[in-house]
This record gives C-alpha cells, sequence and structure tokens, in this order.
C-alpha cells in the first residue's frame, strides 16, 4: 500500500501565527488528490490521533482546484516558549509521511 508521501509531490508544515501550526499536503494531479480525500487518512480523528490532540481541534480543508489539503491544529507549545523545539514549525509534517493510503 503506497504511503502519503509517495503519493504527494509537497508535504510541509509551518506556522499560522504563534499558536497555530498548519500541514500543506499538494499532490500533481487530481485523480492522486481525490483518492487522498476520499480515503479520509487526514481525516480530524487521524490527524488528532497522531498529534495527541482532541478532534474537535483539528481542522481539515480539501481544496480541489489547488490539488490541496490543509490541515491546521493548535501548537503544543506557544512559537518561541523556552520548550519549543520547532520554532517555525517546519518539522511538524514528520507523523504524516508514513501514513498509508488505501
Amino acid at each position: 500500500m503506497p504511503r502519503l508521501r509517495d503519493l504527494a509531490s509537497l508535504i510541509r508544515s509551518k506556522n499560522a501565527g504563534p499558536f497555530q501550526l498548519t500541514i500543506d499536503v499538494l499532490f500533481e494531479d487530481l485523480d492522486t488528490f481525490r483518492r487522498v480525500a476520499a480515503s479520509r487518512v487526514l481525516s480530524s480523528e487521524q490527524v488528532a490521533s497522531l498529534y495527541h490532540l482532541d478532534p474537535k481541534d483539528v481542522r481539515v480543508y480539501e481544496f480541489e482546484p489547488g490539488r490541496a489539503i490543509k490541515v491546521s491544529f493548535p501548537r503544543p507549545v506557544v512559537s518561541g516558549d523556552i520548550f519549543d523545539s520547532d520554532v517555525t514549525g517546519g518539522q511538524q509534517y514528520g507523523p504524516l509521511v508514513d501514513l498509508e493510503v488505501p
């Protein structure tokens, strides 16, 4: 079964302000976008499980014209906090790359 990293042309994360993270998953073609969207591997529940969050705090946006799925959720600590290990949020996409897509 292919993994998300095999199907996406880009998976990236970044801050959406000091209190939120956003993860973008982009696809080369519409069929692949639709396959991943229909699989629900990027559902609020799935992402919440991976990041130890409450599903109600995870927002998933599917944007078909851009062949993109965006996931946003609160940062575990505020950007720049003494306990923040990734001030820009650029390394937070890691748990998603190995998701298997049916």
